[in-house]
């Protein structure tokens, strides 16, 4: 069967990069063709030119159906059967689910006004297409996340889509709306529609995909059937390293020091929207990592809230075994506590500044005198901490929008590591991350329990709990309900305590 979609010898350049080198690429449709790649590796450009965001430099072709075509906006893209569902979802909260799937397109009644029945009509066919149960006449804001990207498929169903690209569909999903995705993936393929499945999680790469291309700084270094592909193969084309370079065997730091105690934290709003946290308690040791897990929704991040001062709570905290009132976040840092966000873009980073001035963020006071910053001693710590945790950009001065999400990620551990916590937060520290800055992250939390820092990693990726942690907490429901120690710590163990 010949191609739908075929790329060849796609290049671009930027001013100073070559982001993208001949690119060859193959799309059908009735099959799921994974594209995988560390952050910079391409694969965003790729998508931008295929759906015509961006023109690739002369000397490159896009056909399809054997045709060459040339795409100078999404529209056209979009027009010829090829769309993309974004990893930031583009849904608009205040309007319905019909208004969404229809927005800018809606169908009108003779007499110029908006067919709202024929809208929800039609969005009701494209839900029961897909299994979904959702009214069209719900309002976004009060879906979840999972729901709001069955509203993307169906609006990418609803333009008759032969193609569909997905960036990192499930890096925001529970388990169980994973799972739904997968299914529904599984049924757009029958339906003969082609998917472009770009993921950071190789396991399911492997269980979802028929293909998959591999890029690496801009070109292509390997493209198999998935049934010829293996896993040490896949990360040694994305990284140039052997899986065992990137995954040491783990090593606990721990301490019988107690450096962070809770003791029945609940909260103390009990009007609360969503879950609600009862009776958690746990010790954290010096130089230990202990992992937090539980399904979405399961209270994990709502914890950790507390401790830092972001949420009010009943119950005591202590450090260093002095009990202590944490009223807002400032008393949390001033007691040595650091905390990591799980949504860098919104809480960790401001993306308007440069790397120097994100990184001094939580210690600015270090290079103040008399009310003035002094830049030259703010930018050597800063390329210090840019040497150390190998952080790439061209300069300090760089805006930190324009990092790939594991550099971003790195300016967000290194200004809390600078100034020196007992105690770091990392909530969800390598979402959306690829394998290779996964690896640094992961040794960058190692080499700081190693100098003695408690550690708390709250992750739903459970194969990075298992990896990093001395021992795991399970949330289920806002309760702690059971805390294994390493050497019980599996999958099945977890899991299961995780889902009751």
């Amino acid at each position: 069967m010949a191609p739908f979609l075929q790329l060849r010898n796609i290049s671009k350049t930027f001013p100073g990069v070559k982001a993208l080198h001949g690119v060859d690429l193959d799309i059908m449709t009735g099959e799921i063709h994974a594209v995988a790649g560390e952050n910079g590796a391409g694969k965003s450009t790729l998508m931008k030119i295929i759906t015509g965001v961006l023109q690739c430099d002369p000397g490159g072709e896009i056909q399809v159906e054997g045709a060459p075509v040339t795409f100078h906006d999404s529209n056209g893209a979009r027009a010829r059967g090829i769309n993309i569902i974004y990893q930031e979802l583009s849904t608009v909260s205040n309007l319905t689910v019909a208004e969404n799937i229809f927005l800018a397109r809606e169908p009108m009644t003779r007499y110029g006004l908006i067919d709202t029945a024929t809208m929800n009509r039609d969005t009701e066919r494209l839900l029961k297409m897909l299994g979904v149960h959702l009214s069209p006449t719900a309002r976004v804001s009060d879906l979840s996340i999972g729901q709001q990207q069955m509203i993307e498929i169906a609006k990418a169903i609803s333009y008759e889509s032969r193609i569909i690209i997905m960036d990192e569909p499930t890096s925001s999903l529970s388990y169980h709306e994973t799972v739904r995705l997968l299914e529904i993936i599984r049924q757009l393929k029958a339906r003969n529609i082609g998917i472009v499945y770009i993921s950071h999680r190789l396991d399911e790469i492997f269980e979802i995909a028929d293909r998959v291309t591999v890029l690496r700084d801009g070109a292509t270094v390997d493209s198999a059937l998935i049934r010829e592909m293996t896993r040490h193969r896949m990360v040694r084309a994305m990284v140039d390293r052997e899986l065992s370079a990137l995954y040491g065997e783990h090593e606990s730091h721990a301490t019988a020091d107690v450096v962070l105690s809770a003791s029945g934290l609940t909260d103390r709003n009990r009007a609360t929207q969503g879950v609600h946290i009862a009776d958690v308690s746990f010790d954290l040791h010096r130089g230990e990592i202990l992992g937090f897990f539980g399904l979405v929704g399961a209270g994990r991040t709502e914890i950790m809230e507390m401790i830092f001062g972001v949420r009010a709570y009943t119950g005591e905290v202590r450090v260093d075994n002095i009990p202590v009132r944490i009223s807002a976040p400032e008393r949390a840092i001033d007691h040595g506590i650091g905390f990591v966000t799980e949504d860098r873009k919104e809480q960790g980073l401001v993306l308007g500044m440069s790397v120097r001035e994100n990184f001094s963020l939580t210690h600015l006071g270090n290079y103040s005198r008399a009310g003035f910053v002094s830049k030259p001693r703010e930018a050597r710590r800063c390329r210090d901490f840019i040497s150390s945790f190998k952080i790439k950009t061209p300069s300090v001065e760089q805006g930190v929008i324009n990092l790939s999400g594991g550099n971003q990620q790195k300016v967000v551990l290194a200004k809390w590591v600078a100034r020196h916590p007992k105690i770091l937060i990392a909530d969800e520290p390598t979402r959306g991350i690829d394998i290779g800055a996964k690896a640094e992250v992961h040794a960058l939390l190692a080499s700081l329990a190693s100098q003695g820092t408690g550690i708390i990693v709250v992750s739903s990726d459970l194969p990075e709990i298992l990896a990093v942690s001395d021992r795991v907490v399970v949330i289920k429901g806002g309760r702690v309900c059971t805390i294994l120690n390493r050497t019980e710590l599996t999958q099945e163990r977890v899991m299961a305590a995780a889902t009751g």
